[in-house]
């Protein structure tokens, strides 16, 4: 081949050897150097290009290693075939967005988030400065393949005190987030199994049990929960269900439909409850509803919990409590799981369970969820507009009936144009049942301050009446 024509750069900073081998490998790349054609000598190219020869074998052995050429003892240096890459020319203004860009949002009702300004960042910090000690040698362990053990005991003793569960600490597993909890019992279950979703319900276990190839179906719920006659119907032998809080109707399960539901699942040894206590810990009206886990009798409830609304979360900790049956399963098929939090994480949040920490912080919060969710309430009733509020004694949700004649995609779109994004519930069915259902929207009120809050309404009442 002719010499390489390239103008060597002394006073960049990069390497001269580099500048030689970028420049080969894109002459190759696009195709001027073709396959088998061989590459001049060192010595020519030392005296062409007027650097030295250990340059030129540095920019080659870089050649050589990722593939492009190949070293051919008393031969000298060849191009290898490359299969070369398809370009296609994208326009960017192509691309979707998740909102027009003319669309700013002022106010966001959104369902995620927490209280920005009340996680306890000091007491946190102090926590992870005594955590992190160079004489603990659990820090630089694997550790537990279910998670840290103290922090399995106090999240044990926790939730037999506020949640009821019976439960010991060998029956629980640690892990980041519902879906991984979700996708383990996917493994554990027979894949002849059939999960039952709630119908409103949680809309990634749709995306999670299609994405694991598990089959699944839709289940229509009423202001109780899970119909036992569509169950019935179903032929689906482990239910997802939420019957502290259902989302997203905020429907508290009663106790006839909890019992009806564990007399179903004793009625056949593959049957099992799935029981996502989300949010459990907020509840304004009453007492708090018990687990459904603490009836169970049989060892036939599977229990979630997350600390996601409670704290935050960007920590990322769930966790599930096992029937000891499932977990010796566990144990025998599923040893390789490793637990996904840092160590350090989980001992931090073991400190802030147990010196007392936790059971403050949630107090506190009930206090400011309480009263955004009283502030939102009482701000939409004084509109006067015959809007009806459901779901609002528990979580950090509520939902809305605007009786203006406009549609859930109007509502939201109208709302939107004046910078407030609100929710439709139609996007939580998984039929076209919603369409006989009135136009209803979805409103969480934790990531937003009480000003906000007022400030949205009275852009609400703008745009729709």
């Amino acid at each position: 081949m002719e010499m390489l024509t390239l103008q060597i750069n002394t006073e960049s900073k990069e390497p001269i050897y580099h500048q030689l081998y970028s420049h080969i490998k894109t002459e190759i790349q696009t195709g001027r150097i073709p396959y088998e054609t061989k590459l001049p000598s060192k010595r020519k190219l030392s005296a062409y290009l007027g650097i030295s020869q250990n340059t030129i074998q540095s920019a080659y052995d870089q050649l050589i290693e990722e593939g492009y050429i190949i070293s051919i003892e008393k031969k000298g240096f060849f191009v290898c075939k490359i299969d070369y890459i398809q370009h296609i020319q994208v326009n960017p203004h192509n691309l979707s967005s998740s909102q027009s860009d003319s669309t700013k949002v002022l106010y966001d009702f959104s369902y995620h988030g927490v209280d920005m300004v009340s996680f306890p960042f000091d007491n946190w910090r102090k926590l992870m400065k005594e955590v992190i000690n160079e004489y603990d040698t659990e820090l630089l362990t694997p550790g537990d393949s279910l998670g840290y053990i103290g922090l399995r005991a106090v999240i044990s003793e926790y939730l037999h005190q506020s949640r009821g569960v019976n439960c010991t600490s060998s029956q629980i597993i640690i892990s980041s987030g519902t879906e991984i909890l979700f996708q383990t019992l996917i493994q554990l279950f027979d894949k002849e199994s059939i999960y039952g979703i709630e119908n409103p319900g949680y809309e990634k276990l749709n995306q999670l049990f299609t994405g694991n190839r598990a089959s699944f179906t839709a289940i229509r719920i009423d202001h109780n929960g899970m119909l036992p006659t569509e169950i019935i119907k179903s032929n689906a032998n482990i239910l997802c269900i939420a019957p502290a809080h259902q989302f997203p109707s905020g429907g508290i399960m009663p106790i006839n439909r909890r019992i009806q539901l564990l007399n179903w699942a004793n009625e056949a040894s593959c049957r099992y409850l799935i029981e996502d206590d989300y949010d459990s810990e907020f509840k304004y009206s009453g007492k708090p509803i018990p687990a459904l886990q603490g009836l169970d009798t049989n060892e036939k409830v599977i229990y979630m919990g997350s600390l996601s609304k409670s704290i935050s979360p960007t920590l990322r900790v769930s966790y599930m409590v096992l029937p000891t049956h499932l977990m010796r399963k566990f144990n025998d098929k599923l040893s390789y799981i490793l637990c996904p939090v840092p160590i350090i994480e989980q001992k931090v949040l073991y400190r802030f369970i147990e010196n007392g920490s936790f059971e403050r912080h949630l107090n506190k919060m009930r206090t400011i969820y309480k009263k955004k969710r009283d502030l939102l309430v009482k701000s939409i009733m004084d509109l006067n507009c015959d809007i009806e509020v459901l779901g609002a004694d528990a979580g950090l949700h509520l939902l809305l009936r605007v009786p203006n004649g406009m549609s859930e995609e109007l509502l939201i779109s109208s709302a939107l144009k004046l910078g407030v994004k609100t929710y439709g519930i139609s996007k939580y069915y998984f039929d076209n049942s919603y369409s006989t259902v009135p136009p209803t929207l979805l409103l969480g009120f934790a990531a937003m301050t009480e000003k906000r809050i007022i400030e949205a309404v009275q852009v609400l009442q703008k745009a729709w009446f």
